[in-house]
């Protein structure tokens, strides 16, 4: 598809990037299994050493960022995205840029930061952490799009509108993807 072409899709609407979103998380299941825990299952194993908490947390974010940005300015599309139809394009309709890329996604993880203060703020612990991370993630962040006033079919999140990046809803009769 052209990049005018591109630019005249609708947004995704909620279902299609929540249902996008888990099915994501299910890939970045195996993307971290891949680059993280067998990394440091050797580490333990051999040396019996295990990597401090915000190193470990620093080093996910970068793999993840890595995932992100390299999909994103490569066609657009993550493995998630390419199963849902959902594109990310920049303003003009083009692939993001490295630069545009890299901002939209730490602007896409900035949900991290009201889960950490509602983590400290009611000390939860193991599971309800994770159950926040998961809920925030999955329904609450793409409900952002909702704070966006414009008509429905071109409301973005808040990430999006940050990044000047835009998510569109490809046709199903598109045959490829790139």
């Amino acid at each position: 598809m052209t990049p005018a072409e591109l630019n005249v899709l609708p947004s995704p609407r909620f279902w299609r990037r929540v249902s996008c979103g888990l099915y994501e998380q299910l890939v970045l299941l195996g993307v971290i299994a891949f680059t993280f825990l067998l990394p440091n299952l050797g580490l333990g194993i051999l040396f019996g050493i295990s990597l401090p908490s915000w190193l470990t947390f620093l080093y996910l974010y970068v793999v993840l960022g890595i995932y992100f940005v390299w999909y994103w300015t490569k066609s657009g599309q993550t493995l998630a995205m390419q199963t849902w139809r959902v594109r990310m394009i920049g303003a003009n309709g083009f692939h993001l840029s490295r630069r545009q890329a890299i901002w939209r996604y730490i602007s896409g993880s900035l949900w991290i930061i009201p889960c950490v203060v509602l983590q400290w703020a009611f000390h939860l612990e193991k599971w309800q952490i994770i159950e926040m991370l998961f809920a925030v993630a999955l329904f609450i962040w793409p409900a952002s799009i909702y704070l966006d006033r414009r008509e429905p079919r071109l409301r973005q999140g808040l990430p999006d509108r940050l990044a000047g990046s835009r998510l569109v809803e490809l046709p199903k009769n598109l045959v490829t993807l790139s």
